[in-house]
């Protein structure tokens, strides 16, 4: 996300809200640190974005899968080739 000063973000305001609505943000810094971030309406707040469950349904996990590979494991970690 790029930073802008005040002065850059009060000369070229209109070139700035025209990426805010391609879907890019800026940072506005004050003597090189950062007081604002400013990002588009539509993008979701910090933190609140949905991920759980976001393939509910999409994938099949075997009823096995805690002893798949088991003998290859316990080969490996005995020392048996």
């Amino acid at each position: 996300m790029e930073t802008v000063n005040i002065h850059q973000a009060k000369t070229h305001l209109s070139r700035l809200i025209d990426r805010l609505a391609s879907g890019g943000g800026f940072i506005i810094a004050k003597a090189g640190k950062p007081v604002a971030k400013i990002v588009p309406l539509s993008a979701p707040e910090a933190g609140k974005a949905k991920r759980l469950g976001f393939m509910t349904g999409q994938l099949k996990v075997p009823d096995d899968f805690d002893r798949m590979g088991g003998d290859e494991i316990e080969s490996l970690f005995g020392g048996q080739s």
